[in-house]
């Protein structure tokens, strides 16, 4: 369509290779300053920038950490002398969505100055590190990472759904079978004719005593994904502490007042 926008979103990929070359303080200014002017009311979200190639991931020179940030509003309210009473699931529904978009936000901005980026999901399981390295006070929890600098590699855009899969028109339709299947296997085709997990190594275990059936000529992404949803994470405390240690209390604690 001769977009440019509509460009940088479909040349979007994962970059796991960086340059030694470091962004400039003007070009970080601008990729923050978009993620702010996300379409989000609350300001719900903090981001925390560690410039330290050595040690960020895949020696990315700009790693951003963003957060729900509840403590600069409870401080905000306290100014107008309010209290929050809305609970903590609400507020971090809302927080989630203001770091989500802002992230976005970000990520376009920083891919239309010739940068590469990859989000990394695992921040909120890693909340007390986080907290620690980072120096996070209570009401402040980490939703994702976002690594950004110079790539060093080209990766393909990797396969996504069908569109009729995921668009509904009017009201949700349930697809028959056979959609269903075809979207698997064009996701599967993509990925194997990208030969991307055996290339990663990222073949997940079986548990449970289940027998291997697959190799990396038939291992694809709807096997992957299968995987970690039907063996991992299965219990709640595994997000619900993390939140608590920082000062959110949803489920069965959620009147709790301690720490």
């Amino acid at each position: 369509m001769g977009n440019p926008v509509l460009e940088v979103l479909a040349a979007h990929r994962s970059i796991r290779r960086y340059t030694a070359d470091v962004p400039s303080d003007e070009m970080v200014e601008a990729i923050v300053r978009a993620g702010q002017q996300a379409p989000f009311s609350g300001q719900l979200a903090s981001v925390v920038l560690v410039r330290d190639a050595r040690h960020n991931p895949w020696n990315a020179p700009l790693l951003f950490t963003l957060c729900v940030d509840m403590a600069r509003m409870e401080r905000v309210m306290a100014k107008r002398n309010w209290t929050v009473v809305t609970h903590d699931l609400s507020m971090l529904w809302f927080g989630i969505q203001d770091a989500s978009l802002m992230a976005q936000n970000m990520i376009v901005a920083a891919e239309s100055l010739g940068l590469g980026t990859c989000l990394l999901g695992a921040a909120p399981f890693m909340a007390k590190a986080l907290a620690d390295r980072l120096s996070l006070p209570r009401r402040v929890f980490p939703v994702v990472q976002l690594t950004i600098g110079y790539p060093d590699e080209t990766p393909p855009t990797r396969p996504r759904y069908p569109l009729d899969v995921s668009l509904h028109e009017g009201r949700y339709r349930i697809s028959d079978e056979e959609t269903i299947e075809r979207a698997m296997r064009e996701m599967d085709e993509g990925y194997l004719a990208q030969d991307y997990y055996r290339e990663a190594g990222a073949m997940i275990p079986l548990e449970g005593g289940r027998a291997e059936t697959f190799t990396y000529d038939t291992y694809s992404w709807t096997e992957h994904i299968s995987r970690k949803w039907g063996q991992w994470m299965a219990e709640p405390t595994e997000l619900t502490e993390p939140l608590r240690q920082q000062g959110f209390h949803i489920g069965a604690d959620i009147d709790d007042p301690a720490g």
